[in-house]
């Protein structure tokens, strides 16, 4: 069901951890993944300088929905650096925080505001559960690691471009409430729709995570010359 837009006034407060957080309407954006944008439609530029101004340096970033105007769960993003270009437009380093499950969404000056709360793993405080959680991301980034070096070379040197290299092992990969780095960093490369990387974003279980990169990383495997 459409969920009706509440508008608020430009006299309250632009921006809190939670309270009228800037959404920018546009692509996946994911923790620990950087996330470059070329900002030129007038409102987004008056929401850049606003978070620029106020001094927070971040908005969240979702995916359209018809119905909503944006989806239900999203990223924090932010700025690490602005270029400003004569005619306006500029273009902005960001780099993803926090992931968010929207609460209420309004409107402000043209662009889209929400409430949201933040999310985070469940952690695993079993000994032996941590145990086989430990083992399954072991075997999803050695997987990883041996899908991403037998790709076709300019597919390859694309990404390393784009998104950097793969993420080193953590040693504690429960030490963020994100979880591990390489989970993102291979949500963001890997070729599937935005819709599925959507419903990975939005887990809050590392092992539910783990378990649909994998299938993904062996889907991909199986295919001839990938």
């Amino acid at each position: 069901m459409c969920q009706k837009l509440k508008y608020v006034s430009p006299s309250r407060p632009l921006c809190s951890l939670t309270k009228n957080v800037p959404i920018f309407v546009c692509t996946m954006a994911y923790p620990t993944v950087p996330c470059p944008l070329h900002v030129f439609e007038p409102r987004y530029r008056l929401m850049l300088r606003r978070c620029m101004d106020t001094g927070t340096r971040k908005f969240g970033m979702c995916i359209n929905d018809p119905q909503k105007g944006f989806v239900d769960h999203g990223c924090m993003l932010t700025i690490r650096s602005v270029h400003f270009l004569p005619d306006g437009r500029s273009v902005v380093d960001t780099i993803g925080g926090k992931r968010f499950r929207v609460l209420t969404r309004g409107m402000m000056d043209g662009y889209s505001t929400a409430n949201i709360e933040h999310l985070g793993d469940t952690r695993v405080e079993d000994c032996e559960e941590l145990e086989k959680l430990q083992e399954l991301h072991d075997a999803v980034y050695e997987q990883a690691r041996d899908w991403f070096q037998n790709l076709k070379i300019h597919f390859h040197d694309q990404i390393l471009q784009h998104f950097g290299p793969m993420p080193e092992r953590e040693a504690d990969i429960q030490a963020t409430p994100n979880g591990p780095a390489c989970c993102w960093w291979l949500l963001a490369v890997l070729p599937i729709d935005p819709r599925y990387q959507l419903s990975v974003l939005s887990m809050t279980s590392l092992k539910e995570r783990l378990v649909k990169i994998q299938h993904i990383l062996t889907y991909l495997q199986s295919i001839p010359n990938n």
